[in-house]
Parts: structure tokens; C-alpha cells; sequence
């Protein structure tokens, strides 16, 4: 298990943008999915989007076409790069990360997403 710290988060308008990071700690972090999850209140998390160690890219039908994620794995770092934001993007984005197939499984402490005019 390692170290995530998300960053990035904040308050802006419908059709703003924000880009989000997460920074795993140490060096030499091999990683086999890292990615985002997010969660409103009152509402189930839910997958937002994930990249593997090979650059396989999985993203939620609801934010294809507005998010992108990246990696820089020099930097152990991911990103989510958010565009044309709606109210309904608004919630906490928790950045994980997979060390194996199976596991073990690390998560961010999160980064508040509000959405609002």
C-alpha cells in the first residue's frame, strides 16, 4: 500500500474546467490501474475513469467526451483533466491505485469537485 494525494479540486461553474492530480509517494511505484472515483452525497461511489500500466484507458459514459486521464509515471502521478463541468459533477474524487491483479488496493484521501453558478 502507498501514499495518494490528490489536489486540484475546488469550486467553479457549469462549463468550467479543473484538472485534478495524484501523487503517489516514493519512487519506484509500479502500479497496474490507477484512476478516479467520486461520490455526492447521499449517492453511491461510482468509477469515473482508470488507466493501466499498459495505457488501457476505461471512462464512466457520463464524463466520455469532457474527462481525460493521464499519467506521467516518472512522476508516480496521475491526472484527470475535467472540462465542460455540470452540477451533477459535483462530489468528492478519490484517486486509487491497484499494486497488483488482485491487489492491494490504495486510496486518496479525496478532493472536493463543486459545480456551481
Amino acid at each position: 500500500q502507498v501514499q495518494l494525494v490528490e489536489s486540484g479540486g475546488g469550486l467553479v461553474q457549469p462549463g468550467g474546467s479543473l484538472r485534478l492530480s495524484c501523487a503517489a509517494s516514493g519512487s519506484g511505484v509500479s502500479f497496474y490501474v490507477m484512476g478516479w472515483y467520486r461520490q455526492a452525497p447521499g449517492k453511491q461511489r461510482e468509477l469515473v475513469a482508470s488507466i493501466t500500466r499498459n495505457d488501457r484507458i476505461n471512462a464512466a459514459d457520463s464524463v466520455k467526451g469532457r474527462f481525460t486521464i493521464s499519467r506521467d509515471s516518472a512522476k508516480n502521478t496521475i491526472y484527470l483533466q475535467m472540462s465542460s463541468l455540470k452540477s451533477e459533477d459535483t462530489a468528492v474524487y478519490y484517486c486509487y491505485a491497484d499494486l497488483g491483479l488482485i491487489g492491494p488496493r490504495s486510496w486518496g484521501q479525496g478532493t472536493q469537485v463543486t459545480v456551481s453558478s
